[in-house]
C-alpha cells in the first residue's frame, strides 16, 4: 500500500510541474505538442486542438512536448519564417514548412525564463495549497507558532533522532508522542519538551524510560542507556523534541498562514540546498544523509501511519524540495536551462545546441547516477 501511494503522490506531484509549464506555454502562443500521463510506451492518445493528450505505461508523473525547446542539430540561427530558413539545416527538429512563430525558441528570453520556471512555480504553489488545507482540517504546529490562532491539545512530539544513536536503536522515531518519561526510576513531573531533555541532560546515572505513541497505535514503553559521546560533556539519547498542538483556521487565516508557512519552508529548504551544494563542491557532502525514492517511500509509508494531514504536509514539503531541486543551474534541469536562456541573453546568440545537447546528456547521466548510489544506499539501510 505505501508503494501505491508514494508513486501516486509522485505521479501528482510531476504532473503539477509539467502542467505548469503546459498552460503557461500555451497562454504565451507557443506550440504544445503532447501532455502526456506516464511516461512511454503509449496506451492512449487523442489530439484537441493542436495537443495529443495521451495516456502511457509508466504511472510515474507526466511529461509536456514544447515546440522548439530542445535542440537537435547543429544549424546557424533559426529565423521566424519558413522563407528566411529555406536552403538551411535547421535546428529544433522542424522543417524549413514549420511555423517557427510559435517555436519556443523564437520568443522573447524573458517568455522562455517564465515557461521553464513554470513548473517550479506551480510546485511551491501547490505546496502552499496543501498546507493552507493542513490549517482549515487542523495542522500539527508547535506553539507560539503562529499569530492567527490557537495552537490546541498540544504535546510532546520527538521530531528528529539522530541515526545510530540509542533512541534510534531503542526503536524511537520523528513523529512519536511522549506520554511519560523517567529518569534513573524518577518520574519527569513536568512533560515539556524543554524539561524532559534538560533532566537527562543533568542527570549523572540510570536509565532513560520513555512511553510514547505512534500515530494511533497503542503505547509503547522503552528503556534506553544514554550516550555521553553524542552531546560532550552532558548525557543524551540522540533525540530532539517540541511541544506540538492542532493549529485549525478559517480558510481566509488558514491561506495566510499556509503562505507563511511555505515561505519559511522555502527558506529552509533552500539553505540546506544550497549548504549541501557548496560542501559537495568542497568533497566535504555526507550522501548518507540523502534520501532517494525508496528511503521517500518509507517516510511516506511512516507518515500515512501518523494520519491524512500529516501526509499532506510530507508532500507539501517534497514538492518544495522537487522545486528548489529543479532550480539549481545544473544541466538536463530547469535552473540549467534558465542558465543556457540568460547566457544567450547575455551574449545576444543562440549556445550551440551540440553543446546544450552534450551538457543536459552529461548533466542526466550525473543526475541518474547520483539516484542509483542514493537508491542503492536506501535500499542497503533497510538491512
Amino acid at each position: 500500500m505505501t508503494i501505491i501511494i508514494f508513486i501516486i503522490i509522485l505521479a501528482i506531484l510531476i504532473l503539477v510541474h509539467e502542467f505548469g509549464h503546459f498552460i503557461v506555454a500555451k497562454k504565451s502562443g507557443i506550440r504544445v505538442d503532447e501532455f502526456g500521463l506516464g511516461l512511454p510506451p503509449r496506451i492512449w492518445g487523442k489530439k484537441f486542438g493542436e495537443t495529443l493528450y495521451s495516456i502511457n505505461w509508466l504511472p510515474i508523473g507526466g511529461f509536456v512536448k514544447i515546440f522548439g525547446e530542445d535542440p537537435v542539430v547543429e544549424a546557424p540561427v533559426a529565423r521566424n519564417t519558413a522563407q528566411e530558413n529555406e536552403g538551411r539545416e535547421l535546428h529544433y527538429g522542424a522543417s524549413p514548412q514549420e511555423d517557427y512563430s510559435r517555436a519556443m525558441f523564437t520568443k522573447p528570453k524573458w517568455i522562455q525564463a517564465l515557461v521553464l520556471v513554470a513548473g517550479i512555480s506551480f510546485n511551491i504553489i501547490f505546496a502552499w495549497i496543501l498546507i493552507s488545507l493542513g490549517f482549515v482540517i487542523g495542522l500539527p504546529t508547535p506553539v507560539g507558532e503562529s499569530p492567527f490562532g490557537q495552537v490546541r491539545n498540544p504535546q510532546v512530539v520527538i521530531t528528529n533522532v539522530l541515526p545510530n544513536s540509542p533512541a534510534q536503536k531503542a526503536g524511537l522515531s520523528s513523529g512519536d508522542t511522549v506520554l511519560y518519561a523517567s529518569v534513573g526510576g524518577r518520574a519527569v513531573t513536568d512533560l515539556s519538551a524543554e524539561n524532559i531533555s534538560k533532566t537527562i541532560t543533568q542527570s549523572t546515572s540510570g536509565n532513560v524510560s520513555i512511553t510514547y505513541r505512534h500515530g494511533s497505535a497503542n503505547p509503547k514503553t522503552v528503556t534506553v542507556a544514554p550516550n555521553t559521546d553524542i552531546i560532550k560533556g552532558h548525557r543524551a539519547i540522540g533525540i530532539s523534541m517540541d511541544t506540538i498542538g492542532t493549529l485549525k483556521l478559517p480558510i481566509h487565516l488558514a491561506f495566510i498562514e499556509g503562505a507563511r508557512s511555505t515561505y519559511l519552508l522555502v527558506i529552509g529548504t533552500a539553505t540546506g540546498l544550497a549548504k549541501f551544494i557548496y560542501q559537495t563542491i568542497i568533497f566535504k557532502s555526507d550522501l548518507s544523509q540523502v534520501t532517494g525514492p525508496v528511503g521517500i517511500a518509507g517516510v511516506v509509508g511512516q507518515a500515512s501511519q501518523l494520519g491524512f494531514v500529516y501526509l499532506l504536509s510530507l508532500v507539501a514539503l517534497i514538492s518544495i524540495n522537487l522545486a528548489l531541486i529543479n532550480l539549481v543551474p545544473f544541466p538536463a534541469l530547469d535552473g540549467g536551462r534558465l542558465l543556457f536562456v540568460a547566457i544567450e541573453a547575455i551574449i545576444r546568440r543562440p549556445i550551440p545546441p551540440v553543446v546544450t545537447r552534450w551538457a543536459n546528456g552529461i548533466g542526466f547521466a550525473l543526475l541518474i547516477l547520483l539516484m542509483v548510489v542514493v537508491t542503492t544506499h536506501d535500499i542497503i539501510k533497510l538491512f
